[in-house]
């Protein structure tokens, strides 16, 4: 059997294993710009997301209107539209592949067609690979969410490492198979090493940390006072206080000390180097990075914008305050090597 078979079949079944991150509730749609004039001939655009259907379809929904450009969208986990990508390989009818982690758009980085400076100028460096190849189009920061009732910010460590703290043991919660957590174990490998990776990892399975499928429900569960303390994107607590208002007992902490529990993830966008409507595709690209789209994710969906000039959510941590190790984005695509740790580790099967 050809090796690069072998390989392909490989990296397929990897890419299949890795949990999808939960998104948000359905944000309430930003309002719609003027839309343009129809064209004679209606433009066509295939998009492959591995960003849920209710979190960006709205915008989605935007550009149509604003373009009169007909997008085709294929809605699945990050992790099976890489390994769809792989398999469809030159006869993939996509066009854009949208991406939840670096993870899943490195799975697939080699397929991809440089990006005009034009597009990713209008990114901030730390949220754009050094290639071109893809572009960051919103942030997410990784923080601890804690239940208000049991504890306060000064009881919470300043560095992720001392929850392996035996204090700790049967207080936390972890969702092993989620795409953002196994994105943040690859940041600490940059960042720690392999063999300190190990030990946080043995450390937290010492404590007894529960498992869960998601975030949302890592979220909740503190809420239920099931954990103290949880390991999820910032943004999932706004859906829930948006939904349950103030009272909901839990509150986001940003660690003090920086390092991988600090880390900024980023969902990005690239377009196949097989499309046959690049221009379109760029221009897509553009929508999403303009003032219009940057504002839809930093107000209804609470995420952070990637260019400059974009008004936050009032509840949200300004990103210079938050204490975000420098990591490349090439370094955040390693996904593989994660997956071999965590499996190793028994961590995940």
């Amino acid at each position: 059997m050809p090796k690069r078979f072998l390989a392909l079949v490989g990296l397929l079944v990897t890419l299949a294993i890795v949990g999808g991150a939960c998104a948000p509730a359905a944000p309430t749609p930003a309002p719609s710009p003027a839309p343009a004039a129809p064209s004679a001939t209606t433009q066509t655009l295939t998009v492959y997301s591995g960003r849920s259907e209710a979190l960006v379809k709205p915008i989605i929904d935007q550009f149509s209107k604003a373009t009169g450009v007909k997008v085709n969208v294929r809605y699945a986990g990050t992790s099976e539209m890489a390994a769809t990508i792989l398999e469809e390989g030159k006869n993939s009818p996509a066009d854009v592949f949208f991406a939840q982690d670096p993870g899943g758009i490195g799975a697939v980085v080699n397929m991809l067609a440089p990006l005009p400076e034009s597009i990713t100028s209008k990114v901030l460096p730390q949220f754009r690979p050094a290639d071109s190849r893809w572009v960051g189009i919103s942030g997410r920061a990784r923080v601890l969410a804690y239940n208000t009732a049991k504890l306060q910010e000064s009881d919470l460590p300043d560095d992720i490492w001392d929850l392996t703290d035996p204090k700790w043991k049967g207080r936390i919660g972890w969702a092993p198979t989620n795409a953002s957590f196994q994105a943040m174990v690859t940041a600490m490998r940059k960042l720690w090493g392999e063999d300190k990776t190990r030990q946080w990892l043995a450390g937290i399975q010492a404590n007894s940390a529960k498992v869960y499928s998601n975030n949302t429900a890592q979220v909740d569960a503190v809420s239920k006072g099931e954990i103290d303390v949880a390991m999820p994107n910032h943004y999932y607590l706004y859906s829930f206080l948006r939904d349950k208002g103030n009272s909901f007992p839990v509150r986001n902490y940003y660690v003090r000390g920086g390092g991988p529990g600090a880390v900024i993830l980023v969902a990005g966008a690239g377009i196949l180097e097989t499309s046959q409507n690049k221009e379109t595709a760029q221009k897509f690209l553009e929508f999403l990075l303009s003032p219009t789209g940057q504002q839809y994710f930093a107000s209804q969906t609470f995420e952070y914008p990637v260019v400059p000039g974009i008004i936050t959510h009032p509840l949200l941590k300004p990103l210079p305050e938050i204490k975000s190790p420098e990591i490349s984005m090439a370094d955040m695509a390693d996904l593989k090597g994660t997956l071999s740790l965590l499996r190793e580790s028994g961590i995940v099967p």
